[in-house]
């Protein structure tokens, strides 16, 4: 039986696209994203999905309130059956109801490496505080804004040089790779929570 993943996506699907090609490629083993599920009518993710054969549908979010939309969500997704949800450029903060229904089963990937620079334009906000690292980070999402238990991080160095695009193209690139180790431990159930830190057990041998 595979394990069952739903995607949120809000925009181009990029991260969404990475894991459904690890999925096909089986470095995400037994498993198969269920339902992909956008809260823009115009995010391109939802066309990219449909192409690959992966259910992939809008709910536009536009006019309601933040529990009454996740509603809708949280019921997409329990119709899928759906085990894990991997937030993949996902723009909208989700509620308290929305983190009661999946506790610790939401997972989300951010351009910097929290608690460094949280929300909108961390690119932008690491090359205007100067420093010399920067990253992304996977972690469990709660209620409150990219500070959830933090389950993997990647360092990219920043360069002299460097545009928010620029940085954001190579941070994008480590995106998908720890997107996908991510993935895995938590379907392999290879980590334990204790508190803010994620504890994580030696890789199985297979």
């Amino acid at each position: 039986m595979k394990r069952r993943i739903g995607v949120l996506i809000s925009g181009r699907g990029s991260n969404f696209e990475a894991l459904a090609d690890s999925v096909a490629a089986g470095r995400i083993p037994n498993a198969e994203i269920a339902v992909v599920l956008s809260n823009r009518a115009d995010a391109p993710g939802v066309a990219k999905a449909k192409a690959r054969g992966i259910e992939a549908r809008a709910i536009p979010s536009s006019g309601l309130e933040r529990e009454a939309y996740d509603r809708l969500i949280v019921a997409a997704l329990r119709q899928k059956q759906v085990e894990l949800i991997c937030m993949a450029g996902y723009m909208r903060m989700v509620s308290a109801y929305f983190v009661s229904e999946f506790r610790n089963r939401i997972l989300n990937i951010h351009p910097s490496l929290l608690p460094a620079f949280p929300g909108l334009e961390a690119q932008r906000q690491a090359l205007e505080h100067g420093v010399k690292f920067t990253g992304c980070t996977v972690h469990f999402v709660d209620e409150r804004l990219d500070a959830g238990p933090i389950l993997l991080q990647a360092i990219v160095p920043v360069e002299d040089s460097d545009t928010p695009e620029i940085l954001a193209a190579r941070i994008l690139r480590e995106e998908h790779r720890i997107y996908t180790e991510a993935v895995r431990i938590v379907l392999d159930g290879r980590y334990r929570i204790e508190g803010r830190r994620v504890l994580l057990d030696p890789p199985q041998k297979h």
